[in-house]
């Protein structure tokens, strides 16, 4: 047909192409094969050779054309290439089986089908798919859980074992790769043998199907089927020839029933025929002409056939696009297509949504829910969940006789409870029934080697992840916290260093504390230098002054009198801060001195070699062969289960029967510690490892799943309500109280008082400064009127006149700067004529002052030596000072009742 459309649409070619047909079975007979294909060559020295039907039958027809250097086009060379330099004349005008492993991937990998068990024909076609399988699947993270190889003609018994032994394997998703004929009778076979049912999945390659070749039986034993299939564009030349190609097998086989559309490779065939043709008519060859020429023609010609486009790139058919069929009650539906750009979706159009349609799954009448693609026991049965029997340590797993549960053990635990929480949490039912084991004192390692032996589809407990154990089983994450380490007895320590009074406080505290007392010590000098005589002095006193006074304040020993309010506020707060640092101080020292001090025994295993002392460790667990690996001697290591017998070797110590550390792993160091406070320690380094996980067998499909429900359990409240459950609160514990001295005391703990005392001194600094600056304004301005605002002669200035007395305060009133008594008074009231406020007493502050500085008065008598020392010292003083003045002295004012001394002075007192 494809020839004479040809020449129908060119009728004034030159060439005219001859067709020659020889019959050949297909059924891989490759003298048969050879036969013909010799026949055509020798006896019709044809130019090229069309087919053969079959892909059986290619490898022999190629050879042949080969050798006599004649072009083979197959449209049936479906297998992958054969050696290029074997056949160079051979040209496949079909798709390469290889282009299905890329659809076939991205479906598997959308519907989140992680296994897949392989199903092929046992044939060079059947086989020659599947390295491009392995590869594409392994590029989405799909893995072969099985390969099952059907013999062509395999017999029913034969097919029914190769499909029960698939069937004992937990994946449910098979890809099925065969001839039209085998796989018929697969699908028949797997209906028989309950394979069709919910929870199975079926992909098979259909390049050679069509839907109007299936039988209503067929259609009935593949319900559910996905075909991925070369897509055919429905053009209306597809179309016209397809009803032509009806028509014309309806002439030929009269009263026939079974009238079939054209197949995919039949349409391959008829644009093979047609790129012939036209490549004759291209490359004009005439009956004398080289076959070489024919092929290089053939190779550069294209154009738009019944299949796609035509064009031969490498002497093959490019990818086309592919189709996605599921079949239904009612015969196939389009649920999807590939292609090599927009990958799977809904159409062909770009823009249409990824993914498939809905699919009826075999077992279902409708759409429904998409099939996990493993079953969680292969049987049927509940799953066998091993776990191990253990004679301590108990909270983890605890296997224990109960009567309510007619004479079943009942096993508890935190591990337990873990993995009840994960498969409740599961999107799919679990059954299954715990067992003990009770070989697992010695190793877990037996307890992790029962699911490789499938005696246990689970292991369940306290196991640890190991790299010896992952190679034979699948762990799920870890539910638990990772690391070993050791615990040791402490010992009481004993106490040598002078300096032990320092520990109470911190370093940073100490300096804090020391920085404080000097700036509260200047804060109050730089309030009193100006108004208080008892902070002045030479430079080196006032220095003195500043630190006796505030350390001083250590034992409230400070006698200097305050004038300053300011001051005075200062004091009060400092006072405060300090009597808080010294409680605390000597509560701190108290606790070290009383408190009894313990150490670690040991905290290093190279000490534990060095002086070969015994270790223990828990039964059953892996740290043993950890310990041989840094060198101890296995001789030296001594097994224990519990944590009485923990605490009991440990008391004992090394020389007396027991141990000197126990290695184990945290979580058990951990209960341990909970339940024995006192006298043990965790010490040395944490040595890392995977943590408790679940075993399952290797590439289970579950153990992803229950890692991402432990993840999610992780991530919420769950998890940690099991942990209170099992171990209790964080830091609990049985029996109170702590062998452990107090800490030393931070500045952090201190530091608010810190900030109110430092607010309070700078904040009264600033206050005063502020004032000092303002009063003295004038005096200062006055004093260096040529000094810019911020020079160093102003600033020398104000210091100069900071350190110079306060004369109106009340303690200087009266006085000068070195001392001496001002005689402006007195001489204006002697211009006036009255002396009464001469006479008026100065301040005790001034009268202290000058007896302090006056050492040519005489002493009083012991009768006024206790009640008026201070006014005698003063007269004296004041008499000294006004006799250079010629005024007379104080005593005498004071004493104007004798009337015998100055009597002019009293005469102007009685007058006024």
């Amino acid at each position: 047909m494809a020839v004479e459309d040809y020449y129908s649409v060119h009728p004034s070619s030159a060439t005219k192409v001859e067709l020659h047909f020889r019959h050949s079975p297909g059924d891989g007979d490759a003298v048969a094969a050879i036969s013909a294909a010799e026949d055509l060559v020798t006896s019709e020295q044809v130019h090229a050779m069309i087919g053969p039907q079959t892909p059986a039958d290619v490898e022999f027809v190629a050879t042949v054309g080969s050798r006599a250097r004649v072009p083979v086009l197959s449209y049936s060379a479906t297998a992958p290439p054969m050696s290029p330099s074997g056949t160079p004349f051979l040209l496949r005008t079909c798709a390469d089986d290889s282009f299905l492993a890329a659809p076939i991937a991205d479906i598997l990998a959308g519907l989140a089908w992680r296994q897949v068990v392989l199903v092929h024909e046992e044939s060079r076609v059947g086989t020659g798919i599947v390295p491009a399988l392995a590869d594409a699947f392994r590029d989405v993270g799909v893995s072969i859980a099985g390969r099952a190889a059907v013999p062509v003609d395999a017999s029913g018994d034969r097919l029914d074992a190769v499909l029960y032994r698939v069937k004992s394997k937990t994946t449910r998703v098979f890809v099925v790769h065969m001839s039209w004929s085998l796989a018929l009778r697969a699908f028949h076979a797997a209906k028989k043998a309950d394979m069709m049912s919910q929870g199975y999945v079926w992909i098979s390659t259909g390049g050679q199907w069509g839907e109007d070749r299936l039988r209503a039986e067929d259609i009935d034993a593949m319900q559910g089927v996905l075909m991925v299939r070369p897509h055919v564009l429905p053009t209306i030349q597809a179309a016209n020839f397809a009803a032509l190609f009806k028509a014309r097998l309806n002439q030929e086989k009269a009263g026939s029933q079974a009238i079939h559309g054209p197949t995919v490779p039949m349409l391959w065939a008829y644009d093979t025929a047609w790129a012939v043709a036209a490549a004759a008519e291209a490359a004009a060859i005439s009956m004398t002409a080289m076959w070489e020429r024919l092929l290089r023609a053939v190779l550069d010609t294209t154009f738009d056939g019944l299949a796609g486009r035509f064009k031969l790139v490498d002497r093959q058919l490019q990818m086309p696009a592919y189709e996605v069929v599921n079949i239904v009650a009612d015969g196939t539906r389009t649920v999807g297509f590939w292609t090599e750009h927009s990958r799977v979706s809904e159409d062909t159009n770009p823009r249409s949504p990824k993914g498939l349609k809905q699919i009826i799954w075999p077992g279902a009448k409708s759409p429904s829910r998409v099939p996990k693609g493993w079953a969680v026991s292969p049987s049927g049965r509940d799953l066998v969940v091993v776990v191990p029997v253990k004679h301590g340590f108990n909270q983890f797993v605890d296997v224990s006789s109960d009567q309510s549960t007619n004479g079943r053990p009942r096993i508890t635990g935190y591990c337990i409870d873990v993995f009840d929480a994960v498969i409740k949490s599961l999107p799919y039912p679990v059954s299954y029934q715990y067992v003990p084991f009770n070989g697992s004192s010695d190793s877990y390692d037996q307890l992790v080697r029962l699911v490789p032996q499938q005696k246990a589809d689970v292991v369940v407990g306290d196991v640890t992840i190991t790299s010896s154990r992952m190679g034979e089983v699948d762990y799920t994450m870890p539910f638990a916290e990772s690391g070993w380490s050791m615990v040791v007895a402490l010992q009481t320590g004993t106490r040598t260093s002078m300096f032990f009074f320092l520990k109470p406080l911190t370093a940073s505290l100490w300096l804090a504390s020391f920085a404080f007392f000097v700036f509260t010590g200047f804060v109050v000098w730089v309030l009193e230098h100006r108004i208080n005589p008892e902070f002045r002095g030479t430079p080196l006193q006032q220095l003195g002054l500043i630190f006796y006074y505030a350390f001083s304040t250590l034992v409230f020993a400070h006698r200097e009198k305050l004038e300053s309010n300011l001051s005075r506020f200062v004091v009060i707060i400092w006072v405060f801060v300090v009597l808080i640092l010294t409680s605390s101080y000597t509560a701190s020292l108290t606790s070290m001195l009383t408190v009894q001090q313990l150490q670690p025994a040991v905290t290093d295993v190279k000490e534990l070699i060095r002086r070969g002392d015994y270790i223990g460790y828990q039964e059953g667990s892996f740290v043993p062969s950890e310990l041989k690996k840094m060198k101890l001697d296995e001789s030296k290591l001594r097994s224990y289960s519990t944590p009485d017998q923990y605490a009991e070797a440990l008391s004992k110590g090394s020389a007396h029967g027991g141990v000197a550390a126990i290695f184990d792993e945290i979580r058990y160091l951990k209960l341990f510690l909970s339940q024995y406070c006192d006298g043990y320690a965790m010490v040395g380094p944490i040595y890392k490892d995977a943590g408790f996980g679940f075993v399952f067998p290797k590439g289970s499909p579950m153990a992803p799943d229950v890692s991402r429900s432990i993840v999610s359990l992780t991530e919420g409240d769950e998890m940690a309500l099991i942990e209170r459950k099992w171990f209790g609160d964080p830091g609990s514990c049985d029996s109170q109280g702590s062998g452990v001295a107090a800490a030393s005391l931070s500045s952090w703990s201190f530091s608010g008082l810190f900030l109110v005392t430092g607010v309070a001194s700078g904040l009264m600094l600033v206050v005063y400064l502020a004032t000092f600056v303002y009063r003295e304004r004038n005096e200062l301005r006055a004093a260096e009127p040529g000094a810019g605002i911020m020079s160093l002669r102003r600033l020398r200035a104000w210091l100069q006149h900071y350190d110079r007395k306060d004369t109106r305060s009340r303690s200087f009133m009266g006085l000068n700067d070195d001392g001496s008594l001002r005689n402006n008074g007195v001489d204006a009231n002697k211009t006036n004529g009255s002396t009464c406020d001469i006479a008026a007493p100065p301040p005790p502050a001034v009268r202290s002052r000058l007896v302090d500085s006056d050492t040519s008065v005489a002493a009083s008598s012991p009768e006024e030596e206790g009640t008026n020392a201070d006014r005698t010292s003063f007269e004296q003083r004041t008499d000294k000072a006004a006799v250079p003045f010629g005024q007379p002295s104080l005593k005498s004012l004071f004493n104007c009742e004798d009337k015998q001394d100055h009597p002019e002075i009293c005469t102007n007192q009685s007058a006024n």
